[in-house]
């Protein structure tokens, strides 16, 4: 009956590297996030630079990843506005986060519609169900003219005559 206490007790005796390494396996972590992680495991934030560095220098640890593993989960349910507020949230440098964000911006109509048919998949029937669905894709992230034209039925390429209801975030 000792399986469980020799596992914890493995886990505990890891080095950082071996906690990082895990955390790694599962899914990218941005610097800052894998930092966070690890300092309550660290002798010392020297010894924790040490060690994200060795794992920068062999390519195991990767802000670009990260940022490109994250837009590709968070694209289909979030709008680019929440997207880059989360890549600023983790200490991304800001052309990065720009770059990753302009790939987002030129699917964001059909990224909003997609979320809109899955979500609702007919139009408003009243001023309360149009706002509703307003009110969803705004939170979502989604900008107010892509908003108006998903929820309005309005075609892409349908660019005149946009009702001025809804500032742009």
């Amino acid at each position: 009956m000792d399986a469980p206490d020799s596992s914890r007790r493995k886990r505990s005796q890891l080095s950082l590297k071996g906690r990082a390494l895990r955390f790694l396996s599962r899914r990218e972590h941005s610097r800052l996030e894998l930092q966070r992680k690890l300092a309550p495991h660290a002798e010392s934030p020297e010894a924790l630079e040490k060690a994200l560095d060795e794992l920068e220098a062999a390519r195991l640890l990767s802000n670009q990843r990260f940022a490109e593993s994250l837009v590709h989960r968070k694209a289909e349910r979030f709008g680019s506005a929440v997207i880059r507020h989360e890549l600023r949230s983790h200490a991304l440098e800001p052309a990065l986060v720009e770059r990753q964000v302009a790939s987002l911006e030129q699917t964001e109509q059909a990224r909003a519609r997609a979320l809109w048919e899955r979500r609702f998949g007919e139009p408003p029937d009243s001023p309360q169900a149009r706002a509703r669905q307003i009110r969803f894709l705004m939170a979502r992230g989604f900008r107010g003219d892509v908003v108006r034209r998903v929820v309005g039925g309005r075609a892409e390429s349908d660019d005149l005559d946009l009702p001025d209801d809804l500032p742009d975030p």
